[in-house]
Protein backbone atom coordinates (compact mmCIF):
# COMPACT_ATOMS: atom_id res chain seq x y z
CA UNK A 1 0.00 0.00 0.00
CA UNK A 2 1.47 3.33 -1.11
CA UNK A 3 1.15 5.84 1.72
CA UNK A 4 1.82 9.50 2.31
CA UNK A 5 2.94 10.70 5.70
CA UNK A 6 3.96 13.80 7.59
CA UNK A 7 6.92 13.96 9.96
CA UNK A 8 6.28 16.90 12.28
CA UNK A 9 9.08 18.48 14.30
CA UNK A 10 9.51 21.69 16.31
CA UNK A 11 10.15 24.73 14.15
CA UNK A 12 11.16 27.12 16.96
CA UNK A 13 13.88 25.36 18.92
CA UNK A 14 17.51 26.12 18.01
CA UNK A 15 19.95 23.48 16.78
CA UNK A 16 19.65 20.69 14.25
CA UNK A 17 18.90 17.68 16.50
CA UNK A 18 15.12 18.01 16.06
CA UNK A 19 15.39 18.24 12.27
CA UNK A 20 17.92 15.40 12.29
CA UNK A 21 15.49 13.05 14.05
CA UNK A 22 12.73 13.98 11.60
CA UNK A 23 15.04 13.41 8.62
CA UNK A 24 16.04 9.98 9.96
CA UNK A 25 12.38 9.00 10.11
CA UNK A 26 11.73 10.45 6.66
CA UNK A 27 14.59 8.44 5.14
CA UNK A 28 13.31 5.26 6.83
CA UNK A 29 9.78 5.91 5.51
CA UNK A 30 11.04 6.51 1.99
CA UNK A 31 12.91 3.19 2.07
CA UNK A 32 9.54 1.55 2.68
CA UNK A 33 8.04 3.32 -0.36
CA UNK A 34 6.10 5.76 1.82
CA UNK A 35 6.17 9.36 0.64
CA UNK A 36 7.00 11.24 3.86
CA UNK A 37 7.06 15.05 4.04
CA UNK A 38 8.66 17.16 6.76
CA UNK A 39 6.61 19.85 8.46
CA UNK A 40 7.53 22.26 11.23
CA UNK A 41 4.80 22.51 13.83
CA UNK A 42 4.63 26.26 13.23
CA UNK A 43 3.78 25.65 9.57
CA UNK A 44 0.45 24.07 10.55
CA UNK A 45 -2.31 26.15 12.07
CA UNK A 46 -5.41 24.62 13.60
CA UNK A 47 -8.73 26.37 13.04
CA UNK A 48 -11.87 25.91 15.15
CA UNK A 49 -15.41 27.23 14.95
CA UNK A 50 -18.93 25.96 15.53
CA UNK A 51 -18.88 24.23 12.14
CA UNK A 52 -15.12 23.89 11.53
CA UNK A 53 -12.35 21.72 12.89
CA UNK A 54 -9.49 21.72 10.40
CA UNK A 55 -6.03 22.90 9.39
CA UNK A 56 -5.56 26.23 7.62
CA UNK A 57 -4.42 26.16 3.97
CA UNK A 58 -4.09 22.35 3.87
CA UNK A 59 -6.23 20.55 1.32
CA UNK A 60 -4.88 17.01 1.24
CA UNK A 61 -4.37 15.22 4.55
CA UNK A 62 -1.74 12.49 5.02
CA UNK A 63 -2.37 8.81 5.70
CA UNK A 64 -0.39 9.09 8.93
CA UNK A 65 1.68 11.47 11.04
CA UNK A 66 4.85 10.79 13.01
CA UNK A 67 4.78 13.49 15.67
CA UNK A 68 8.25 14.21 17.08
CA UNK A 69 7.22 17.44 18.83
CA UNK A 70 5.42 18.29 22.08
CA UNK A 71 2.78 20.53 20.50
CA UNK A 72 -0.02 18.51 22.07
CA UNK A 73 -2.82 20.71 20.73
CA UNK A 74 -1.68 20.20 17.14
CA UNK A 75 -1.28 16.45 17.66
CA UNK A 76 -4.80 16.26 19.10
CA UNK A 77 -6.21 18.33 16.22
CA UNK A 78 -4.73 15.84 13.75
CA UNK A 79 -6.32 12.98 15.67
CA UNK A 80 -9.68 14.77 15.60
CA UNK A 81 -9.28 14.80 11.80
CA UNK A 82 -9.05 10.98 11.94
CA UNK A 83 -5.37 10.90 10.99
CA UNK A 84 -3.37 8.16 12.75
CA UNK A 85 -0.74 9.91 14.87
CA UNK A 86 2.37 8.12 16.21
CA UNK A 87 2.86 8.58 19.12
CA UNK A 88 -0.59 9.70 20.21
CA UNK A 89 -1.23 13.09 21.77
CA UNK A 90 -2.04 11.32 25.05
CA UNK A 91 1.25 9.40 25.05
CA UNK A 92 3.29 12.51 24.27
CA UNK A 93 1.51 14.57 26.93
CA UNK A 94 2.00 11.87 29.56
CA UNK A 95 5.66 11.41 28.66
CA UNK A 96 6.29 15.16 28.73
CA UNK A 97 4.95 15.39 32.29
CA UNK A 98 7.15 13.43 34.72
CA UNK A 99 4.44 13.49 37.38
CA UNK A 100 1.86 11.98 35.02
CA UNK A 101 4.45 9.42 33.88
CA UNK A 102 5.28 8.27 37.42
CA UNK A 103 1.59 8.04 38.28
CA UNK A 104 0.95 5.75 35.29
CA UNK A 105 4.00 3.62 36.09
CA UNK A 106 2.98 3.29 39.75
CA UNK A 107 -0.58 2.47 38.71
CA UNK A 108 0.81 -0.45 36.68
CA UNK A 109 3.00 -1.47 39.65
CA UNK A 110 6.21 -0.96 37.66
CA UNK A 111 9.50 -0.34 39.53
CA UNK A 112 10.28 3.34 40.12
CA UNK A 113 12.25 5.25 42.76
CA UNK A 114 10.09 6.28 45.72
CA UNK A 115 8.51 9.57 44.68
CA UNK A 116 6.58 12.32 46.47
CA UNK A 117 4.52 14.75 44.40
CA UNK A 118 4.88 18.31 45.64
CA UNK A 119 1.51 20.00 46.19
CA UNK A 120 0.51 22.58 43.60
CA UNK A 121 1.77 26.01 44.67
CA UNK A 122 0.12 29.13 43.24
CA UNK A 123 1.92 31.70 45.38
CA UNK A 124 5.71 31.45 45.51
CA UNK A 125 7.24 31.09 48.95
CA UNK A 126 4.21 29.34 50.44
CA UNK A 127 5.66 25.82 50.70
CA UNK A 128 5.04 24.67 54.29
CA UNK A 129 8.03 23.80 56.50
CA UNK A 130 6.37 20.66 57.86
CA UNK A 131 6.15 19.23 54.31
CA UNK A 132 9.87 19.77 53.84
CA UNK A 133 10.62 17.94 57.08
CA UNK A 134 8.16 15.17 56.18
CA UNK A 135 9.81 14.73 52.79
CA UNK A 136 13.30 14.47 54.29
CA UNK A 137 12.04 11.97 56.86
CA UNK A 138 10.46 9.85 54.12
CA UNK A 139 13.22 9.96 51.49
CA UNK A 140 16.35 10.88 53.43
CA UNK A 141 19.22 13.00 52.13
CA UNK A 142 20.55 13.35 49.56
CA UNK A 143 17.39 13.34 47.47
CA UNK A 144 16.49 14.35 43.95
CA UNK A 145 14.11 17.11 42.88
CA UNK A 146 12.66 16.89 39.36
CA UNK A 147 10.55 19.51 37.71
CA UNK A 148 7.60 17.96 35.90
CA UNK A 149 8.69 19.46 32.58
CA UNK A 150 12.25 19.35 31.30
CA UNK A 151 14.48 17.49 28.83
CA UNK A 152 18.06 16.28 28.45
CA UNK A 153 18.57 15.91 32.20
CA UNK A 154 17.86 19.58 32.85
CA UNK A 155 15.53 20.75 35.65
CA UNK A 156 16.82 17.84 37.78
CA UNK A 157 18.64 18.62 41.04
CA UNK A 158 20.59 16.54 43.56
CA UNK A 159 19.98 17.99 47.03
CA UNK A 160 22.29 17.27 50.00
CA UNK A 161 20.97 19.52 52.79
CA UNK A 162 17.71 20.97 54.08
CA UNK A 163 18.94 24.48 53.27
CA UNK A 164 19.69 23.47 49.70
CA UNK A 165 16.26 21.86 49.46
CA UNK A 166 14.53 25.07 50.54
CA UNK A 167 16.63 27.12 48.10
CA UNK A 168 15.74 24.94 45.10
CA UNK A 169 12.04 24.92 46.00
CA UNK A 170 12.14 28.73 46.06
CA UNK A 171 13.94 28.75 42.69
CA UNK A 172 11.37 26.43 41.11
CA UNK A 173 8.57 28.67 42.36
CA UNK A 174 5.07 27.61 41.31
CA UNK A 175 6.14 25.08 38.67
CA UNK A 176 5.10 21.46 39.36
CA UNK A 177 7.78 19.09 40.64
CA UNK A 178 8.48 15.91 42.57
CA UNK A 179 10.83 14.81 45.33
CA UNK A 180 12.46 11.48 44.59
CA UNK A 181 14.62 8.92 46.35
CA UNK A 182 18.27 9.18 45.28
CA UNK A 183 19.50 5.90 43.79
CA UNK A 184 23.15 5.96 44.86
CA UNK A 185 23.87 2.62 43.16
CA UNK A 186 23.23 4.32 39.81
CA UNK A 187 25.21 7.53 40.40
CA UNK A 188 26.33 8.82 37.00
CA UNK A 189 25.22 5.71 35.10
CA UNK A 190 21.99 4.51 33.47
CA UNK A 191 20.81 2.59 30.43
CA UNK A 192 18.68 3.78 27.52
CA UNK A 193 16.56 1.10 25.85
CA UNK A 194 14.72 1.90 22.64
CA UNK A 195 11.36 0.17 22.54
CA UNK A 196 9.31 -0.26 19.37
CA UNK A 197 6.05 -2.17 19.77
CA UNK A 198 6.76 -5.31 21.78
CA UNK A 199 10.51 -5.27 21.20
CA UNK A 200 13.63 -3.59 22.56
CA UNK A 201 15.52 -2.85 19.35
CA UNK A 202 18.70 -1.30 20.80
CA UNK A 203 20.31 -0.34 24.08
CA UNK A 204 23.20 1.71 25.36
CA UNK A 205 24.77 2.40 28.73
CA UNK A 206 25.53 6.02 29.56
CA UNK A 207 28.13 7.15 32.08
CA UNK A 208 29.27 10.42 33.58
CA UNK A 209 32.42 10.79 35.66
CA UNK A 210 31.46 14.08 37.31
CA UNK A 211 27.64 14.27 37.37
CA UNK A 212 24.89 12.17 38.95
CA UNK A 213 23.05 12.42 35.63
CA UNK A 214 24.32 10.27 32.76
CA UNK A 215 22.79 12.22 29.85
CA UNK A 216 25.03 12.50 26.79
CA UNK A 217 24.04 16.16 26.38
CA UNK A 218 25.37 16.74 29.92
CA UNK A 219 28.77 15.30 28.98
CA UNK A 220 28.21 11.58 29.49
CA UNK A 221 29.79 8.81 27.43
CA UNK A 222 28.02 5.84 25.86
CA UNK A 223 28.62 2.24 24.94
CA UNK A 224 26.40 -0.53 23.52
CA UNK A 225 24.41 -2.45 26.12
CA UNK A 226 22.73 -5.84 25.92
CA UNK A 227 19.72 -5.66 28.21
CA UNK A 228 18.61 -8.54 30.37
CA UNK A 229 15.19 -10.11 29.85
CA UNK A 230 13.98 -8.37 33.01
CA UNK A 231 15.17 -4.97 31.78
CA UNK A 232 13.56 -5.52 28.38
CA UNK A 233 10.25 -6.54 29.97
CA UNK A 234 10.21 -3.48 32.21
CA UNK A 235 11.04 -1.13 29.31
CA UNK A 236 8.27 -2.56 27.11
CA UNK A 237 5.72 -2.39 29.94
CA UNK A 238 6.75 1.20 30.74
CA UNK A 239 6.20 2.20 27.11
CA UNK A 240 2.75 0.63 27.13
CA UNK A 241 1.93 2.24 30.49
CA UNK A 242 2.06 5.72 28.98
CA UNK A 243 0.21 4.59 25.84
CA UNK A 244 3.18 4.91 23.48
CA UNK A 245 3.98 2.77 20.44
CA UNK A 246 7.70 3.49 20.77
CA UNK A 247 9.86 5.21 23.36
CA UNK A 248 13.30 5.58 24.82
CA UNK A 249 13.19 4.16 28.35
CA UNK A 250 15.89 5.11 30.85
CA UNK A 251 16.58 2.59 33.60
CA UNK A 252 18.60 3.04 36.78
CA UNK A 253 20.59 0.33 38.54
CA UNK A 254 18.72 -0.11 41.81
CA UNK A 255 20.16 -2.25 44.60
CA UNK A 256 17.30 -4.75 44.14
CA UNK A 257 16.96 -4.50 40.37
CA UNK A 258 16.24 -2.01 37.57
CA UNK A 259 14.17 1.11 38.23
CA UNK A 260 12.47 3.29 35.63
CA UNK A 261 13.90 6.80 35.55
CA UNK A 262 12.11 8.21 32.51
CA UNK A 263 10.00 7.25 29.49
CA UNK A 264 10.59 9.50 26.48
CA UNK A 265 8.02 9.21 23.70
CA UNK A 266 10.14 11.43 21.44
CA UNK A 267 13.59 10.05 22.25
CA UNK A 268 16.22 11.24 19.79
CA UNK A 269 17.96 8.29 18.18
CA UNK A 270 21.15 9.74 16.64
CA UNK A 271 23.32 8.91 19.68
CA UNK A 272 21.84 5.42 19.75
CA UNK A 273 22.78 4.93 16.09
CA UNK A 274 26.30 6.27 16.64
CA UNK A 275 26.74 3.99 19.64
CA UNK A 276 25.11 0.75 18.49
CA UNK A 277 25.00 1.11 14.67
CA UNK A 278 21.29 0.29 14.93
CA UNK A 279 18.92 2.74 13.26
CA UNK A 280 15.77 2.79 15.38
CA UNK A 281 14.02 4.86 12.69
CA UNK A 282 13.83 1.76 10.48
CA UNK A 283 12.07 -0.18 13.23
CA UNK A 284 9.72 2.72 14.01
CA UNK A 285 8.62 3.18 10.41
CA UNK A 286 8.25 -0.56 9.83
CA UNK A 287 6.02 -0.71 12.90
CA UNK A 288 3.89 2.18 11.65
CA UNK A 289 3.47 0.64 8.18
CA UNK A 290 2.33 -2.63 9.76
CA UNK A 291 -0.17 -0.75 11.95
CA UNK A 292 -1.60 1.04 8.91
CA UNK A 293 -2.04 -2.19 6.95
CA UNK A 294 -3.54 -4.16 9.85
Amino acid sequence: MKTTGWIIYNGNLPGNKFLDYAEMLQAAANKLQSNAHLFKNNELMSVLSTSTLDLLSIDKKPDYVVFTDKDIYLARQLEYLNIPVFNSAHAIATSDDKIATYQELARKKLPIPKTIIAPKIFIEGSFPDFLIDQTIKELGLPLVIKEAFGSFGEQVYLVHTREELVEIIQTIGNKPFVFQEFISTSYGVDIRLQVVGNEVVAGMQRKSLDDFRANITAGGTMQPYEATQEEKKIAIEATKAIGANFAGVDLLFGKDGPLICEVNSNAHIRNLLDCTKINAADFIMSFIMKQLSA
